[in-house]
């Protein structure tokens, strides 16, 4: 697939061209929507001076269109203001649009009013969905048109959704074409690119014509057959016409180097510059067990930290790129040559090391890479095979390293006669100024330099040792000291060598002060550990009604209960209220069945709290040991639409809504497990409708549910009974206890869903009727010695008198806003009854502040979730440890809060106020709210 357009960005199988020039583009993710837009150009320069070019952006479709309709490009979301800057600072531009982005962002950027679309497919080629996806790229594509390279700005390619091979496409072909078509038809004319997530190029790309594969890597860093598998997908790639680009991988600048000596021309290590998820804005997915929920924190632990400061990390990204402009074009249109051992004999005298992998560098020469993969410090012993070279040399390498040595590689490439042999050093950059070339080379032990110099005088020999004889020099020292020499030729062409150690090369400062001095910044601490001081502030309290909605207004009569996004509630809460016929002292109220709910809910009668549950979109029964439920109210909290589809719980697929489908009391529970009949599905995919007949054949042995041996590994079975309903009851539910395999569920020959061990009910009641006797059958799908558990049949009334009220980021500002005349003085630490809802209000003061540089705040307690305003943006959702309902929280802190100090008031205009909704969510005991440590910024 040779891909040239009229772009002056041009992809080759061996190089990345830009105005004719090749580069390699180191690329690290930059995400406006995550970052104060006060930050953007500080961000922005902090990643140039790693050494990075270029910046990879998403654009979240559902940040800029927060309803249908309902479009916003100004002020934190001015993606415009954002791309002029990146021409502005000299930055490369990878947009990635979507529709879908990941990025761990609410439903991975999809707008959730498409959940509730009727029969519209996500991320495929639906024409309704490419309808709505139409009017997304009306918005977007004009804008990146206009700051493409050539065209005002610096944008060089733009994605096409994102890890399509991770989602069940029907056509990838057919979606990726359309795609493809509505971005020309808006002018773009830069590559198109879609990422493989887990390796299938044709499963996320479909192999359109003018669409180019790309790869994302995720691999363990010490992987020792790692670059056996980038160098086929390599291979692959360039006998399709087009270079390896390794659009994300790990941050780790070890695993980077490994991914350039396969030939990789843009490498994007996801999230180098961490940042937050404001507002309403976090994702649930399945990096739990399988459920978690998105800290508003984002932060993997890349360069730079979300308050914006240097990780150490960046100082080994410092390197690289002095490596790769070291080499300059012949680096840049360098070929792999895969493992080759032909150039040097490698023998471990210490530890694990993969490769030598070679490039064959444009022009004459290869870099041999070498990668420690151990745990533990390497050496080993290098002989390389060219004659001049042929003594035996050691190469040291520290755990996560892999260096690039030079072999056969001529000095012409920097206009000198004569040829650098071989080296056990790492050459890492060169300075030419005045007919002199400076090679500065580093090590981590003891190594050699060998050149061939011809007629070359040696000088100024000084911290290393020199050895010469017939026009070959062969130079050795280690990193305790500086060395330097000089070769000069007859014609006065000079090359001065500079040798140090490694920690010295990453401090380097990138421009000496003249030819003879080095300059060095101060030995990495890592990030400074600011003590954490208590906030100062006279705390004030309102403690709120927790079924009231926070919205000042009654609920809306709805005619039954059904998810939020059907009502236009796309993200914040929900309330839902309704009544439950009151039970008799003969059948009581057992509990109460709450189906398909997610994200939070909060459960209270008139007088109670029922707790709090996240069920992932499951259904769920709720024991009920006291009295009769009458008024109920569920609390719904959409955490964020999941940014990854996986089947294994209803709120992880990609088209999930929030809140529930019902809620019925149950009062009675009958025993079902018993009395099957059974048969042998003849096949291992279900039939959509079964063979009913054998229910009365005698024939058919009958046995308990699960209850058949058979010596398929793995086995569908068909189990049937008649079953009467109760005459008096109005909701039925089956419960498979114990379950699991996979069981689906027919009720007179129409599906009533599917049971999982995660998602264990299937509600029966919209196919059955009050008394009626129905026919069930299970398909059971198991494997060898896996149970089909106890299967019971709920029964009892569907809740009434539906009402409903949404609140988002607006609406709970505003009540916060009104509230704030209730509220009264408190001290901390404080105590919050199980289920109650309050709003904390302060002042706070404390360090930093003056200086506008932020803070970063930990929240100390448990027991609590906890939603942050500051000056009125909403910072931060946390949920403090305590509790069983707590999910796995991941992505960054789950226990503090960045506070931008560009969203800092001046302390003469007005006071810095933070706002905190509590919610007490440990059903067993008080939440606690002790402090606030502050380390200022």
């Amino acid at each position: 697939m040779s891909l040239t357009t009229d772009n002056p960005f041009e992809l080759q199988p061996d190089a990345i061209r830009i105005h004719g020039r090749s580069e390699i583009m180191l690329c690290a993710s930059l995400f406006y929507f995550r970052i104060p837009r006060a930050l953007w150009h500080e961000r922005m320069e902090q990643l140039k001076a790693c050494g990075y070019n270029c910046i990879d952006v998403y654009f979240p479709w559902n940040y800029h269109e927060d309803a249908e309709g309902q479009w916003d490009f100004g002020g934190e979301r001015d993606a415009e203001a954002f791309l002029r800057l990146a021409k502005e600072v000299g930055l490369y531009v990878v947009a990635r649009p979507g529709p879908y982005i990941c990025s761990e962002w609410d439903g991975g950027g999809l707008p959730a009013y498409l959940f509730a679309k009727e029969h519209l497919r996500l991320r495929d080629n639906d024409p309704q969905f490419l309808r709505h996806t139409a009017r997304w790229y009306e918005r977007i594509m004009p804008l990146l048109a206009g700051f493409e390279l050539g065209q005002g700005g610096t944008v060089i390619a733009v994605q096409l959704d994102n890890e399509l091979d991770f989602y069940g496409c029907e056509d990838p072909v057919g979606y990726m074409a359309a795609l493809r078509e509505l971005a020309r038809s808006h002018g773009i004319r830069s590559p198109l690119l879609a990422c493989a997530g887990q390796g299938g190029l044709f499963e996320a790309s479909g192999y359109a014509k003018g669409v180019v594969p790309t790869c994302n890597f995720y691999p363990h860093n010490r992987d020792p057959e790692f670059e056996a598998k980038v160098l086929a997908y390599q291979s692959e790639l360039a006998a399709g016409g087009v270079p390896l680009l390794v659009t994300e991988t790990n941050r780790s600048h070890f695993l980077l180097r490994r991914l350039l000596a396969c030939g990789a021309k843009l490498l994007g290590p996801y999230l180098q510059a961490s940042g937050t998820n404001f507002g309403f804005t976090n994702a649930t997915n399945n990096w739990g067990e399988p459920l978690a929920f998105l800290t508003s924190d984002y932060d993997f632990g890349g360069m730079i930290s979300p308050e914006g400061a240097q990780r150490p990390e960046a100082l080994e990204g410092r390197l690289l790129a002095s490596l790769i402009a070291a080499y300059g074009t012949p680096l840049a249109e360098a070929v792999p040559s895969g493992d080759d051992s032909s150039a040097v004999t490698v023998r471990a005298v210490q530890g694990e090391a993969a490769g030598p992998f070679a490039l064959r560098l444009k022009g004459g020469g290869r870099l041999l890479f070498l990668a420690n993969t151990g745990s533990g410090d390497a050496a080993l012993t290098l002989a390389p095979a060219n004659a001049q070279s042929s003594e035996e040399a050691t190469l040291f390498m520290h755990p996560d390293r892999c260096a690039a040595l030079p072999c056969d590689v001529p000095l012409s490439h920097w206009g000198l006669p004569g040829r650098l042999s071989f080296a056990t050093a790492e050459l890492f950059a060169v300075r030419q100024a005045a007919g002199t070339v400076r090679m500065l080379f580093h090590t981590e032990g003891k190594a050699r330099l060998t050149f061939e110099i011809g007629e070359a005088e040696v000088r100024g020999v000084s911290g290393l040792e020199a050895r010469q004889a017939e026009g070959v020099c062969m130079l050795d020292f280690d990193k305790a000291a500086i060395g330097r020499c000089q070769f000069v030729w007859p014609s006065g062409q000079t090359l001065e060598i500079v040798t140090m150690d490694r920690e010295q090369a990453l401090r380097l400062e990138p421009a000496e002060a003249d030819g003879e001095s080095l300059r060095f910044a101060p030995p990495a601490t890592g990030e400074a550990a600011t003590p954490a001081q208590p906030i100062a502030a006279d705390w004030r309290l309102a403690v709120l009604d927790p079924i009231q909605p926070l919205t000042g207004e009654l609920p809306t009569p709805i005619g039954q209960a059904d998810f939020l996004e059907k009502h236009g509630i796309l993200r914040g809460y929900g309330w839902y209220q309704a009544q439950l016929p009151t039970a008799s002292e003969a059948e009581p109220q057992l509990g109460l069945f709450l189906n398909k709910g997610s994200d939070v809910l909060s459960l209270y009668t008139e007088a109670r709290y029922l707790g709090t549950y996240v069920t992932g979109g499951a259904s769920t029964f709720v024991p009920l040991d006291a009295a009769a439920v009458g008024e109920i109210t569920v609390r719904a909290e959409i955490w964020g639409h999941t940014n990854f589809d996986d089947p294994r719980l209803p709120g992880l697929r990609m088209n999930a809504m929030k809140g529930i489908r019902g809620l019925a009391a149950i009062t009675r529970i009958r025993e079902l497990s018993a009395n099957w009949r059974y048969a042998l599905s003849d096949s291992d995919d279900s039939a959509r409708q079964p063979d009913v007949p054998f229910l009365t054949a005698a024939s058919k042995p009958i046995v308990a549910f699960g209850g058949w041996l058979s010596g398929r590994p793995f086995r569908r079975e068909w189990f049937a009974r008649s079953v009467a309903t109760s005459a008096d009851t109005t909701a039925r539910v089956l419960r498979f206890d114990g379950l699991e395999g996979t069981a689906e569920v027919f009720v007179n020959g129409r599906s009533a869903g599917m049971a999982q061990p995660l998602d264990p009910f299937v509600d029966l009641t919209a196919l059955t009727s009050p008394g009626e006797a129905i026919e069930l059958a299970v398909l059971l799908g198991r494997n060898l010695g896996q149970k089909g558990g106890r299967l019971q049949l709920l029964e009892g009334y569907e809740a009434t008198d539906w009402r409903l009220a949404g609140c988002g980021e607006e609406e709970l500002r505003a009540y916060a806003q009104n509230a704030r005349h209730a509220a009264e003085s408190v001290q901390l630490p404080l105590m919050l009854a199980p289920g109650q809802v309050a709003l904390l209000y302060g002042e706070p003061s404390g360090p930093g502040q003056d200086a506008c540089a932020g803070w970063r705040v930990t929240v100390q307690g448990h027991g609590l979730k906890a939603t942050v305003f500051w000056n009125g943006r909403l910072l931060s959702r946390m949920w403090l440890p305590g509790g069983g309902a707590r999910p796995t929280m991941t992505g960054g802190s789950p226990d503090s809060f960045y506070v931008p100090g560009a969203w800092f008031r001046k302390p003469e205009d007005e006071a810095n106020e933070i706002v905190m909704l509590l919610e007490a969510v440990e059903g067993g005991q008080p939440a606690e709210l002790r402090g606030f440590g502050l380390a200022p910024l």
